[in-house]
Order: structure tokens, then C-alpha cells, then sequence
């Protein structure tokens, strides 16, 4: 397992904190420390954590910016990895180019500053470049799966590869990323030359829809189910008058049923009570299953 003194001795130049609550990094606003958490700020930086990890036997995970995932209350043991600082994002004729970490709404606006049409349905998704890739992220008709072209990966050895969006399997929420596990490190999209009023037009449009619909006033995971096959989970929800429903601090969203908000005192906990609850009563009012899109990690308890 990895010690302090391994960190300073082989890692001296990178960011690392040490028994660190990730409530602190999360859009949920939940979840217990994580052992070590680090900040690489390019792909040399998390490589090199990578092949530590790998060499003293420790575990690891890799987020982009926390924002689709529930972190248990009892932390996560060993080594968390935090992309938010491998940011860089680039436009280069029709192509844009954007690290793991970088931010997703900022991406679509690099897209708009250079009259670029495809990425308009991202404008309001609070995801980053490598999570949005991970689980193909999508909303108002698009997804990520029709305008990228390549990613660039890294195993869990700590090798680098480029696949192409044809190898990435993708179906809905979900790649090839998921499957083998890959890092994502880079992401090359291939857009079109568009009118720039018009593309503003419709990011506008589609911000003002997620403002009236969603609740962004409080933190959440985001849409916390998969669509079932010919239905919304949203609605089924509604129907099942669990709107308003709440487990402890965590509460369906009155104002979207589709999202579970943090009133404030919610713990990962009262997160996957509320999950399964909602679950088990949609299915009992409607006959239907739903399956969760949000990622739950780490331990229920942290042990002395």
C-alpha cells in the first residue's frame, strides 16, 4: 500500500492530499475521505500515479470532475484520482480538442466562440470531456457518440492508445471505456462550420429549457436513472406520486422527478435508500424496472 514518504519521494511535483473528504469535490455534496487524492495536471503526471499505484499494490480510480457519481459515506480506500486540472481545450479547423478533465458546458462554448454546429446539446450538461465519453452523454436528441472521432486512453498499466469512435462501442450511456476500463485521456470531436446567431440560438434555447426543468439550485448527481425502453423515468416517478418523496436529507425533486436534490444534511445513505425505495415502488405502480445511471463508489463505513 502506498506511504507518504513514497509520494513525496516519487511524486514530489504533483498535487496530492491525504485523508481528504471527497463532499468536498462532489456535485452531490456527499461521500467520506478518500486515503490519497490526487490532481495530475497532464497525462506524464498521471501516468507516473498510475505505475506507483500499480507498484505498491495500492487500488485506484479515476474521476473526471465527481459529477455523475454518489461516493459512499465511508470514503473510498486507497487512491483517488481527480482529472479537473488536465483542462486544456482546443479548436483547430473543425476539430476540437479537449483533455479528460476539461469542463463540458466550457467545451460547447470553445464550439460556439468558432461557429462550430454539433455540441449544441451538451451546452447544460455539468459533466467533463472523459465522463461524458465514458458513458456517450447525451440529452435534447443528441450525444457524444455522433461527433467524436477519437479518444486517447490509457490502460491501468499505464499505456496509451488512441481508439476510434467506430471501435468505442457505444450504445446508450454507455463505451467501450466501460468495458476494459480505459482511461480516458483526450478527446478529438469532429464538428461542422454553422452560422453563429443560430447556434447561440439554440445553447440559449436549451439552457432556459435545463433552467425551467431541472434543479440546479441544489446539489444532485444529475439524472439519477436510465430511460427505460418506452417510457421517461421522470414520469414514471411522477406517477407513482413519488415527487417530493424524501429519505433523510435527500429528496425527489419537486420541481424534477427525475433528479434526487441534497436539502442540505443528505448523506450517500439517505442517496441510495431514496434510489432503491424509488425503484421498488415505481416497479410495484407501474411494472417497470428502473435502472440507475448515476455510479455509486466506495464503502457504507469506514473502518477504524
Amino acid at each position: 500500500m502506498l506511504t507518504k514518504l513514497e509520494i513525496n519521494e516519487k511524486l514530489p511535483d504533483i498535487e496530492i492530499k491525504y485523508d481528504e473528504k471527497l463532499a468536498n469535490y462532489t456535485y452531490t455534496k456527499v461521500g467520506g475521505s478518500a486515503d490519497f487524492l490526487a490532481f495530475p495536471t497532464d497525462k506524464t503526471q498521471l501516468q507516473a500515479i498510475v505505475r506507483l499505484a500499480n507498484a505498491t499494490l495500492t487500488p485506484f480510480i479515476v474521476l473526471g470532475n465527481a459529477s455523475n457519481l454518489i461516493v459512499r459515506d465511508g470514503g473510498i480506500r486507497g487512491l483517488v484520482i481527480l482529472l479537473e486540472k488536465m483542462d486544456a481545450v482546443r479548436a483547430n479547423g473543425y476539430v476540437i480538442e479537449a483533455q479528460a478533465g476539461a469542463n463540458l458546458i466550457k467545451t460547447t462554448q470553445l464550439a460556439l466562440a468558432n461557429s462550430l454546429t454539433g455540441f449544441e446539446f451538451a451546452c447544460g450538461i455539468p459533466g467533463s470531456i472523459g465522463g461524458a465519453v465514458f458513458m456517450n452523454a447525451g440529452a435534447y436528441g443528441g450525444e457524444v457518440a455522433n461527433i467524436l472521432s477519437s479518444v486517447q486512453v490509457m490502460d491501468h498499466t499505464g499505456e496509451f492508445s488512441v481508439i476510434s469512435a467506430e471501435d468505442l462501442q457505444f450504445g446508450y450511456r454507455k463505451s467501450l471505456l466501460q468495458s476494459e476500463h480505459y482511461i480516458a485521456i483526450s478527446a478529438k470531436f469532429s464538428l461542422s462550420a454553422g452560422d453563429h446567431q443560430l447556434i447561440k440560438a439554440e445553447m440559449d434555447r436549451l439552457t432556459h429549457l435545463r433552467e425551467l426543468k431541472q434543479p440546479l439550485d441544489y446539489p444532485s448527481c444529475g439524472s439519477v436513472f436510465k430511460r427505460p425502453v418506452g417510457y421517461f423515468a421522470g414520469q414514471l416517478i411522477q406517477d407513482a406520486n413519488l415527487q417530493g418523496h424524501q429519505i433523510g436529507g435527500v429528496q425527489v425533486s419537486k420541481k424534477h422527478a427525475g433528479f434526487m436534490i441534497n436539502l442540505g444534511y443528505g448523506t450517500a445513505k439517505d442517496y441510495e435508500a431514496l434510489i432503491a425505495d424509488v425503484i421498488k415502488q415505481v416497479e410495484q405502480a407501474s411494472g417497470v424496472r428502473l435502472e440507475p445511471e448515476v455510479r455509486i463508489l466506495g464503502e457504507e463505513t469506514r473502518d477504524a
